[in-house]
């Protein structure tokens, strides 16, 4: 028998109230509309890395997520965002990497990060 759990893939969530709006939004920040939209209330983006985005209308939890998205140049999105007129804000660099954010009109929280130079991810 195993002990470790099987991975396939992770689904990072945001939750919304105003769900049209919501998938607009998500649509600008990811560069394309959903992959599917399985039942109501939900869309989801698959298939990026071992990854993918879920937007669930839940009035309750609305506004409370953190989304991480990892992305080899944080510069490059930064511009990409700004030309949607999406803004990046609380820029920090160091050892770590870079680190911005971004905040949907509910409030969830999308932390953009770069990893540091020279780090493989695995």
């Amino acid at each position: 028998m195993t002990t470790r759990m099987t991975v396939q893939g992770i689904y990072a969530c945001a939750t919304v109230s105003n769900f049209d709006e919501a998938l607009g939004w998500y649509e600008k920040l990811m560069g394309r509309p959903p992959d599917d939209q399985p039942m109501p209330g939900m869309a989801q983006w698959r298939n990026m890395g071992a990854a993918g985005l879920q937007v669930w209308k839940d009035d309750e939890r609305a506004g409370r997520g953190i989304v991480t998205i990892v992305t080899p140049v944080l510069e490059v999105e930064n511009a990409r965002l700004a030309s949607l007129g999406l803004q990046l804000v609380n820029k920090m660099e160091g050892k770590f990497g870079a680190v911005a954010q971004i905040f949907d009109a509910e409030g969830n929280r999308v932390n953009m990060v770069e990893p540091p130079k020279g780090h493989v991810s695995g």
